[in-house]
């Protein structure tokens, strides 16, 4: 029998445990040496193991940061169930878990002894203060997790989604799970026979998808809001305080403003209504952000941002859609759409831009089941083997055209522009040109969408030159054209230009101020209202670029910083 660690459960032994260890890939299983071992010993214990004993446990926080001294340990999905799975086998040398032991979130998976021996255990406030000294040891164990989660990701462990990929219910959980890397396995009633003989041995049918299934409990058509306290991504404090900052949005300029902001010592909560990561993380890979040679996903870099964030204490909560900005008492009242408040002295603005939508006639009928807005291994896995039409002429539209080709049978780049090159980054347009999987559309228009209920089979196209017009074959449809500010929630004393964007500093005089502290001319960065600041792409003028964002956030966070001091 196996023993559950610190509960009087007890189920059966994984089955069909591998004889071998599971190899190491990509150093996301790293085997640490005698002398780390032994520094290590000075924040932990040494405890001994006995066969079953359950380490980690899936679906409870993972406090323990376990070194594997001898003996085997197994990774195991949905332990002691009829799906239960042997993932991975570790030996000496390694050690335990994932990314939950530096967020605090909750563990995907099960770490089970199947041969005794001796673990060390540290806590895992402590691995992190040790982490925090040590950078290299901090670095190995970093890169070792997030490897570790991308291929969770990949090899659809997790919790589980069961409906139709045609099901916009379904997809938004699917969008939610995908954006905050979230490791799920989908079972898609239209080609998985499993998903409808699991819903038949639950009583269910089609019509009662999508369900989420997480450690036996079963949710039917759960909104993202009842899923992220699972998972650990709602944090707003006990209700009461005053915030020092908040910023809004967490994208790449507010996740440097909470960064920054935090580690000098300002008690900083970030919001965000979808995940972390912004319009970057819609991006399969950034590859002229400083630092970063052989590029970046959007989506690692915004895990990453986020582990320094909770690093240095930042409270982050997803989904949290703001609709409103009031005065109150001297203070800022940020009201959320389920009828929350959160008081603050500061406000960063850095809620981005919104998706553009495509003008064309009939967009309705697809848009919750064949068009996309990002391109990450979501979007691959949805067209994979279809043809694909990828509308747009700037850096994601490009991106998206190429890694698309590694999964889509044919991919159509319809652009606009009379030049690849006018709206691109040279090298990037070099790439597309020379690519044979990707057919280029220039100065070319998308007039309709063909299909029926609600799947897509054809997209019209009309040459802006010639007036030729195409049928080009289709089954998803990506658009990337830009983006409308998110500014509705912002209250009319902050004041905004032509196009709706945020307008900072020189440009954010209005009259009526005093000049007395707190209402003097505003700063670099600061709106129109006192003590809220806007950086990224939501602000008037900025350079809509990764680097620039991520510069904006930092700047605000020091211009915070004069307008609390003037207040004092």
């Amino acid at each position: 029998m196996l023993r559950r660690r610190g509960t009087g459960v007890t189920t059966r032994e994984p089955a069909d445990v591998p004889p071998g260890e599971t190899p190491d890939v990509s150093g996301a299983f790293p085997r640490l040496e005698e002398t780390r071992l032994r520094e290590l010993e000075e924040w932990g214990e040494r405890r001994p193991t006995t066969r079953g004993e359950v380490l980690i446990t899936e679906g409870e926080p993972e406090d323990t940061f376990f070194v594997l001294l001898s003996g085997r340990v197994a990774v195991v999905e949905a332990l002691g169930t009829p799906d239960e799975r042997v993932v991975r086998v570790h030996g000496p040398g390694r050690f335990l878990g994932e990314l939950g032991v530096l967020t605090g979130q909750p563990a995907f998976l099960s770490d089970v002894v199947v041969d005794p021996g001796e673990v060390l255990a540290v806590p895992a406030a402590r691995l992190r203060s040790l982490a925090a000294r040590d950078s290299a040891f901090g670095d190995l164990v970093l890169r070792a997790y997030l490897v570790r989660r991308w291929l969770t990701l990949g090899e659809g462990v997790g919790f589980r989604i069961i409906g139709s990929r045609y099901s916009a219910a379904t997809r938004k959980l699917r969008e939610f799970a995908a954006r905050n890397r979230l490791p799920h396995r989908f079972l898609d009633l239209e080609t998985d026979p499993t998903a409808e003989q699991l819903l038949r041995s639950l009583g269910l049918g089609p019509a009662d998808t999508p369900i989420v299934l997480y450690r036996g409990t079963l949710l039917r058509n759960p909104s993202t809001a009842e899923l992220a306290p699972t998972f650990g991504l709602r944090d707003l404090g006990h209700g009461g305080e005053i915030c020092d900052l908040v910023v809004v949005g967490a994208g790449p300029a507010g996740l440097a403003a909470a960064v920054y902001g935090a580690s000098e010592g300002l008690d900083t909560t970030l919001l965000d209504g979808v995940a972390a990561g912004g319009q970057a993380a819609r991006t399969s890979c950034i590859e002229n952000y400083l630092g970063f040679p052989s590029g970046i996903s959007g989506g690692e870099l915004a895990e990453r941002a986020v582990l320094q964030a909770e690093k240095f204490g930042v409270r982050r909560s997803v989904p949290s859609e703001v609709v409103g900005l009031a005065e109150r008492d001297g203070h800022h009242v940020l009201r959320f759409a389920d009828g929350d408040e959160l008081v603050t002295r500061t406000v960063i603005v850095a809620s981005g831009v919104r998706v553009r939508r495509l003008p064309v006639p009939g967009l309705d009928r697809f848009e919750d089941t064949c068009v996309y807005y990002a391109a990450t291994p979501l979007e691959a896995q949805q067209c994979v083997g279809d043809p694909v039409v990828v509308v747009g002429g700037g850096n994601s539209a490009g991106q998206a055209a190429i890694f698309l080709s590694g999964h889509a049978a044919e991919v159509h780049l319809v652009v606009l522009e009379h030049t690849l090159g006018e709206n691109m980054s040279r090298y990037l347009a070099d790439r597309i040109a020379q690519d044979p999987r990707v057919e280029v559309h220039l100065h070319t228009a998308v007039e309709e969408l063909a299909g029926a209920d609600g799947r897509l089979e054809a997209v019209g196209v009309r040459d802006t030159v010639t007036g030729a017009q195409q049928r080009l074959p289709a089954r998803d449809l990506m658009v990337f054209i830009g983006g409308e500010p998110s500014t509705s929630w912002l209250p009319d004393s902050v004041a905004l230009d032509s196009g709706g964007y945020v307008l900072t500093g020189p440009g954010a005089r209005r009259p009526g101020r005093t000049g007395a502290p707190g209402d003097a001319e505003p700063l670099l960065l600061e709106t129109s209202l006192p003590g809220v600041f806007a950086a990224g792409d939501v602000r008037s003028g900025s350079v809509k670029r990764v680097a620039s964002a991520a510069g904006e956030g930092a700047m605000a966070v020091r211009m915070v910083h004069e307008h609390l001091a003037a207040l004092r």
